[in-house]
């Protein structure tokens, strides 16, 4: 929508909270950027989705809660991202409800703030939140070709990538189930995502789960669905992922998480595309493509009986295996600097670039946790940066990791480095578990995988994280 008296564009924000104080104070500090529409409840602020299309929502966490004892704010930002899957939803949380934020993440929120809120770093976030927002908006009409540097939104020139490429552009028009094989941080989504965008299911749903980051008995009625009464709490019908998705793509994430018992449920799905909604008494036929993605060896996960081979064999059919980013050197630079310019432009930052004793070090890095950890880095450096070039110093790469007189093998520093973030990330978070694996972008089942391998001790608040 463009404003006619200045001729640029409207961008709607909804704020809902109960407390109409608050809503007046966050509506002063933005009206000068946005328009703001207002919401109290669930039910004005769905109606306002629906009505208004805003693109960014600022939800209070702390709404009064449903009659089962579940999170108001939740079940609002759940029924938001289900009505516009690309809008950007900022939920603020207070001081003893961070539990419910990290939840709130992982359902799709795209950042949190605390309370009392500080009206500058709503508008950052605010900020920060519509670029990306724009980004998304323009990849779903950009379509590139394979042979440049960019296809469907993946950078990258070097060769693996353009293996990578070749690949998913022959697989695409087809409707054969694909397992996406890679490291954490490798870009699996994205590879997905591109594959959807060349299928003839483009206009259709992009319906993606976790399977890692849900507990095993929520996992089922996340897929399934569930009928009313199902079980205690079930207060109403609810279609699961894979209904969903139906006519379009299903991406089942860590599919080697999923437990035994909901193994044998999927492949009855994979077999005869019907779903039966937990409660439920008709079978539901259902048209979706399967892709699949996994960092764990499900050929070891199938002999130590933990992963059914009949399964494996239905989701790989086809098999594209995403490079690790010490693997693409002529990609690091490229994928810096585009990270550069985009988290410059969200900061409002003038860089001209990297220093040559930067680039030098990104090229020296092992990068244990792949793109998602050059992101996070560049993102950190655009924000310390003090002059027109990014330093090593801005990146956190100098010091002992980046040379030396040891000779280090390229395996044993890779090791080196994922041991540190992980003893790093786990000491931020006092041991929680869940909140560990969170900020590093894994499953905790692969957390503890790590935990074990590095003789890394757990803490005694890891007991209380398993019900998080």
């Amino acid at each position: 929508m463009q404003d006619k008296d200045n001729d640029r564009a409207v961008i709607h924000v909804l704020l809902v909270d109960d407390d109409p104080d608050i809503r007046d104070q966050m509506k002063w500090a933005l009206t000068p950027d946005y328009s703001v529409i207002e919401a109290e409840d669930r039910r004005s602020a769905l109606a306002a989705v629906e009505r208004e299309g805003p693109s960014l929502v600022v939800l209070d966490l702390g709404l009064p809660p449903v009659i089962d004892g579940a999170s108001e704010g939740l079940a609002i930002l759940r029924e938001v991202i289900q009505l516009n899957p690309f809008i950007k939803v900022i939920v603020v949380t207070g001081n003893s409800d961070r539990a419910n934020a990290v939840t709130a993440i992982e359902s799709g929120a795209f950042d949190f703030i605390e309370k009392p809120i500080q009206l500058d770093v709503l508008r950052v976030v605010l900020q920060r939140a519509l670029y990306r927002y724009g980004v998304e908006q323009d990849r779903r009409v950009q379509y590139t070709s394979v042979g440049g540097e960019e296809f469907e939104g993946i950078a990258g020139i070097s060769e693996p990538m353009q293996q990578v490429y070749r690949s998913f552009r022959k697989v695409a028009p087809t409707a054969m189930p694909v397992l996406i094989m890679g490291e954490s941080g490798t870009g699996k989504e994205l590879v997905a995502q591109a594959i959807h965008r060349q299928s003839t299911r483009r206009e259709q749903p992009f319906v993606a789960i976790n399977c890692g980051a849900i507990p095993d008995n929520l996992l089922e009625s996340e897929l399934f669905g569930y009928e009313r009464g199902a079980f205690t709490g079930a207060a109403q019908q609810k279609k699961g992922r894979i209904e969903y998705a139906d006519g379009g793509t299903l991406f089942l994430d860590e599919i080697g998480d999923i437990p035994l018992g909901l193994q044998v449920k999927l492949l009855r799905f994979l077999q005869d595309h019907k779903v039966q909604r937990l409660g439920g008494k008709d079978a539901i036929s259902v048209d979706v493509r399967i892709l699949a993605a996994t960092n764990a060896d499900l050929h070891k996960a199938i002999e130590e009986g933990r992963f059914r081979e009949d399964l494996f064999y239905r989701l790989c059919v086809i098999e594209i295996a995403v490079p690790q980013l010490n693997e693409r050197g002529a990609d690091i630079a490229l994928l810096a600097r585009r990270f550069m310019m985009r988290f410059a432009a969200e900061q409002r930052k003038q860089l001209k670039g990297f220093s040559p004793e930067a680039v030098v070090a990104l090229q020296a890095y092992g990068w244990p946790g792949n793109v998602r950890e050059l992101e996070n880095r560049v993102n950190r450096a655009v924000l310390m940066a003090e002059g027109a070039y990014i330093t090593p110093g801005n990146l956190g790469l100098c010091g002992p990791a980046m040379g030396g007189d040891e000779a280090l093998s390229l395996k044993t520093s890779r090791q080196r480095h994922e041991k540190d973030l992980v003893r790093l990330a786990l000491d931020k978070h006092e041991g929680n578990v869940s909140k560990t694996a969170a900020e590093l972008g894994i499953s905790r089942p692969t957390l503890y995988q790590l935990l074990d391998r590095y003789g890394l001790k757990k803490t005694k608040a890891e007991g209380q994280t398993e019900n998080a």
